[in-house]
């Protein structure tokens, strides 16, 4: 066993999970968490007491020191930081999901211990750069070249709204090769940048003033930078088809970051209902508080459900390159979710709900981006849409309550939903049909997976619950596309269009 696994306490995961929560608890309350999340990034100190927990030890293998990189163990880790600061969490995400996994699963084992050993024992941060100024989501034809010189990588390019920009030491960075001809390669490739070292740095020219999310920085990032051999990432067969596996484990793992923010305004919500008297009775009592309160823990009940599932399907020694649908059904949904539960609690929580300092308010700014960034919903729905539709007409069928019965990741909800599902999809949709069917699938996904974790044993009225508010979601869905209208925005609405000038 490598030497470094012997200084790590050998302790339980229920035993560890405990000991972040009260002492990640115990720090905000003493640091109070309102204060940190008004200003920008977190003092030193309190990053300090954070990682001398060493949270990212749940995503380093067990021969360098960790704790395996069990994907129960980051989706805990995960909730558990959510319930307390959706930013840390979101931090504890990047680190994970988008350079720790990748580094464990694709790196070169030359570099790997070096690494690991700074996370573990120098409170080391990552984090991965694909994103360009000019062509955000069309992450296909980055500019960003890489051109190998004299055993290094020659990487030079401009990526922004990095997370932890200016503050990860290591960065991941996705760049294309540049051949003789001074063409651009098809594939992409992945390169490992160490910040320690002045050939590595990487510039930032601009620091964003993004409106939620205050402890993590983003900004503007210029590379001109010199890597040897050792810090390209080892795909298993293409760069392309490694990068899809690294986004779609990702978003498997947004459900994590998901579970205890979901828990978080349910909880509060609760309390403020049962304590808010109105009249003769509390809050709690009313109808259609009932009704939100119910949607709150079906939420709770959802998010649950994806986190059972990527345990079982999102580890690192699985290939996820293929499983876009469910992976963009998890991203899409519970950060849908999140949204809705910050609008829900600042809703029901009146005046001082609409406060930064309230846990409500700054969740409707800090969950919002979620909704955008690693590919915005409307784009992950649309192309859920398109990799069912694609499947339909290989399997040779139109209707589409017949087809998600014998497809493996809805088969089992879709037997609930028959009735509403009985659509016939005979032509191309447009844009905006295609979101909403992307949506719906979306949902039939996560009651399918809400099933499995049903039969394991999980509350059934809670369940119960979440089927027939999915239900209610799926119907509206389908009156919206049925009765879409060809309705596209007027070129020109100066003429006639002032009120004041008929009366």
């Amino acid at each position: 066993m490598n030497a470094l696994a012997l200084d790590f306490p050998t302790v339980s995961y229920a035993e560890f999970l405990s000991n972040f929560k009260a002492s990640l608890g115990s720090l905000f309350q003493r640091e109070n968490i309102d204060q940190l999340s008004l200003s920008r990034g977190l003092p030193p100190n309190v990053w300090k007491e954070i990682f001398n927990l060493k949270p990212l030890s749940v995503a380093i293998p067990t021969e360098y020191g960790g704790r395996g990189v069990k994907v129960k163990e980051c989706l805990g880790l995960l909730s558990a930081a959510s319930y307390e600061s959706l930013p840390l969490s979101l931090t504890f995400g990047i680190n994970i999901a988008l350079f720790l996994e990748p580094l464990a699963k694709y790196g070169n084992n030359i570099i790997k211990g070096d690494i690991f050993k700074h996370f573990l024992d120098f409170g080391a941060m990552g984090g991965l750069m694909i994103t360009e100024p000019d062509f955000g989501s069309d992450a296909l034809n980055m500019k960003t070249q890489n051109e190998l010189k004299d055993n290094s990588y020659h990487i030079k390019g401009t990526k922004h709204w990095q997370g932890l920009t200016g503050l990860a030491n290591y960065w991941l960075i996705t760049s294309r090769n540049i051949n003789a001809e001074g063409n651009l390669g098809r594939d992409v490739d992945f390169f490992i940048a160490d910040t320690h070292k002045p050939e590595q740095n990487i510039e930032v020219k601009e620091y964003y003033d993004n409106a939620g999310l205050y402890m993590i920085p983003y900004g503007l990032n210029k590379i001109d930078i010199k890597v040897p051999e050792q810090n390209k990432l080892i795909p298993e067969s293409t760069g392309l088809k490694m990068m899809l596996d690294v986004l779609h484990r990702s978003r498997f793992q947004f459900p994590g970051m998901g579970m205890g923010f979901l828990k978080r305004m349910m909880d509060e919500a609760t309390k403020h209902c049962k304590e808010r008297i109105v009249g003769a009775s509390n809050l709690f009592s009313l109808d259609q508080v009932q009704y939100q309160l119910a949607k709150l823990q079906s939420f709770f009940t959802l998010s649950s459900a994806m986190c059972a599932k990527s345990t079982s399907v999102s580890g690192i020694d699985k290939d996820v390159s293929g499983s876009g649908v469910h992976a963009n059904s998890m991203k899409a949904f519970v950060t849908d979710m999140m949204q809705e539960a910050a609008q829900i609690l600042v809703q029901l929580s009146g005046a001082k709900g609409y406060r930064l300092s309230h846990i409500g308010g700054r969740g409707i700014m800090d969950s919002r981006p979620f909704q955008i960034f690693e590919g915005s919903n409307e784009m992950l729905y649309t192309q859920i849409s398109e990799g069912i539709l694609k499947d339909m007409k290989k399997k040779k069928t139109d209707n589409l309550g017949e087809y998600l019965l014998i497809n493996e990741i809805t088969k089992d909800a879709a037997k609930l939903y028959s009735k509403e599902l009985n659509v016939t999809i005979d032509g191309p949709l447009s844009q905006r049909k295609m979101i909403d069917l992307g949506k719906i699938i979306s949902r039939i996904v996560t009651v399918n997976d809400l099933i499995d974790l049903n039969n394991a044993g999980f509350n059934q009225d809670l369940s119960d619950n979440s089927i027939e508010i999915v239900r209610q979601e799926v119907v509206t869905l389908l009156a919206s596309m049925n009765h879409h209208k060809n309705i596209n925005a007027v070129c020109d609405i100066s003429e006639k269009s002032d009120w004041m000038s008929f009366f």
